[in-house]
């Protein structure tokens, strides 16, 4: 019985020494890696400026004005979603470079002409969806909690698709043959957020 244990803890030990935190013990990522990294941080830095969205309209009362003023109210859904994309590629051309020269191991010389329109077609999914889910929510007093549990959701599709199409393109010696397959999605995901948002924006603002 104690040569057992002996032998057990003997094994536990060389496995723990052998084991190595993944992507910890590394100085540059690639690869899926890197692709969760870059989609996390946007993920996370879109949900701040969504939740601060409407904030200064419900402050000084701007929600009621606008209902007074006899204009179409999805001007206003319009002008959040195009502020919140220039804010998303703003951030992007802040945290991609400073990404690529800490981290990014391949390098993002080769991936930039197919990595655009990733990009710019993810930013314009998170910004119409963005728009639609801090105007339902910006009059609940949980504001910060309402709007993730309904915001995440309806981006999963928008981000696996866009971190499928990316993974390639950050893996050294992969080619991007799926890449028109995911541009395709979310360009479509892209066409059916904004009409929906064009759609029901007004009448979430008359009730």
């Amino acid at each position: 019985m104690l040569a057992k244990r002996s032998d057990v803890l003997e094994s536990a030990r060389a496995l723990s020494q052998e084991a190595e935190p993944v992507g910890l013990d590394r100085d540059t990522v690639e690869g899926d890696i890197a692709t969760g990294v870059i989609w996390v941080t946007l993920l996370l830095a879109a949900l701040l400026g969504i939740n601060r969205l409407y904030v200064a309209e419900r402050d000084q009362g701007g929600f009621t004005g606008m209902r007074l003023a006899p204009i179409d109210l999805t001007a206003l859904w319009l002008a959040k979603a195009a502020a919140l994309f220039v804010y998303l590629v703003a951030l992007e051309l802040v945290a991609l470079p400073a990404f690529d020269l800490l981290l990014l191991g391949p390098g993002l010389d080769g991936a930039l002409p197919e990595l655009l329109p990733i990009l710019l077609l993810a930013d314009l999914g998170l910004a119409a969806v963005g728009a639609l889910v801090a105007a339902l929510a910006i009059e609940t007093r949980a504001r910060d909690l309402i709007v993730p549990l309904l915001l995440l959701p309806l981006l999963v599709p928008v981000i696996i698709a866009a971190a499928q199409a990316t993974e390639p393109l950050l893996s050294a010696g992969q080619s991007p043959d799926d890449l028109a397959k995911w541009l395709g999605f979310l360009a479509l995901y892209d066409v059916v957020f904004v009409l929906v948002s064009v759609a029901v924006f007004d009448f979430l603002f008359d009730e």
